[in-house]
Order: structure tokens, then C-alpha cells, then sequence
């Protein structure tokens, strides 16, 4: 792990990370190693050098700051759960709104969290239950689909504002992978 304390911790009580280890840990790691690794021997320049984003898009999707070849902070959290709108993942929310969801729906937090928000949400949500596909979303969208549109969209401009986030907090952006 290369994320500094202030990347990985929550805005919770201390103990909580030193009693239970809350904090956030990304997935993905592998795979955006990987890529960081790529784009610095295709740019010809060593990836101690560069600061980057390095983008895993797809059903389950995370983004990283990679800068000088270390990984400085993760769009995923304490579970895959944070970060970008999902295939059927909901990304970022309020924390208030699960409470809110269990009185709405009578269902208990648990399964809003890993029911409704794990597997129901996401771009299949977004979309009126129509794909958690983003191959599917496109073509919809292309035939006119406006809520497969408004996933698709709902998709990009969340990674669009992580990428914009992660290049203010590197100080600088070389590459988007």
C-alpha cells in the first residue's frame, strides 16, 4: 500500500481505524500497476517520472492517482462499493441515504447496502433496469434510449470529476491511461 494517510482515512473516529481497520483500500491494484507500468514504456519515460490516472472502466470500475510510480489515492474504498457509478454498483452516495432507504423500502441496512446499492444501482439503475452492460447502454442511447443516455452520462461525468480531482492532487497530470 502507497496511499498516504490522508488518501486512506475516513472522516470517523481514529478508532475506528485502530480498533477495525476502516479505511480505504481500493481494488483493482494489479491491473492499474499494471497499466501505469505500460503507458511509461510506451511513452518511453520512467514511470518514477510521470504522474498519471490510470482508468479500470467496465462493470466493476475504479480509477487511480499514480504519481512516480507510486499509487496515491483510489477511487474504491473500504469495499468496491465507493467510488464511480457502477454496472450495478452505486458509486459514491450519501451515507444518510441508506437510513433513508431502509424506512422507504422496510428493508434493513444490510439489505440496501448489499441488495439494492451492490447489485441493483449502478448504470442499471440509472437506466430504468435496462443493462448493466455499457456495450448494451450504447447502443440503446444510440437508438434514442434517454435513460440509457443519462447512465451513460451519469457514468462520465463522475469519472471525468475524479480524473480532474486526482490531477489537482498530484500537481500535475502526464497521462490518462
Amino acid at each position: 500500500q502507497t496511499m498516504p494517510k490522508e488518501a486512506y482515512l475516513y472522516g470517523l473516529g481514529y478508532d475506528m481505524y485502530t480498533k477495525y481497520g476502516v479505511r480505504r483500500y481500493g481494488f483493482h491494484g494489479t491491473s492499474h500497476r499494471y497499466v501505469s507500468a505500460r503507458a511509461a514504456e510506451i511513452l518511453g519515460r520512467p514511470v518514477e517520472e510521470l504522474c498519471m490516472v490510470t482508468c479500470h472502466l467496465g462493470n466493476g470500475s475504479s480509477l487511480a492517482a499514480v504519481k512516480h510510480g507510486k499509487s496515491i489515492d483510489t477511487s474504491m474504498g473500504f469495499t468496491p462499493l465507493e467510488g464511480l457509478v457502477m454496472g450495478t454498483r452505486s458509486g459514491d452516495i450519501d451515507p444518510a441515504i441508506v437510513s433513508f432507504l431502509c424506512e422507504k423500502l422496510g428493508r434493513s441496512a444490510s439489505e440496501v447496502v448489499l441488495g439494492y446499492l451492490n447489485k441493483n444501482s449502478g448504470v442499471l439503475g440509472l437506466s430504468g433496469g435496462l443493462s448493466n452492460d455499457f456495450r448494451d447502454l450504447e447502443e440503446a442511447a444510440d437508438r434514442g434510449h434517454e435513460l440509457a443516455k443519462l447512465a451513460l452520462d451519469v457514468f462520465a461525468y463522475r469519472a471525468v470529476k475524479y480524473i480532474g480531482a486526482y490531477a489537482a492532487a498530484m500537481g500535475q497530470l502526464d497521462v490518462i491511461v
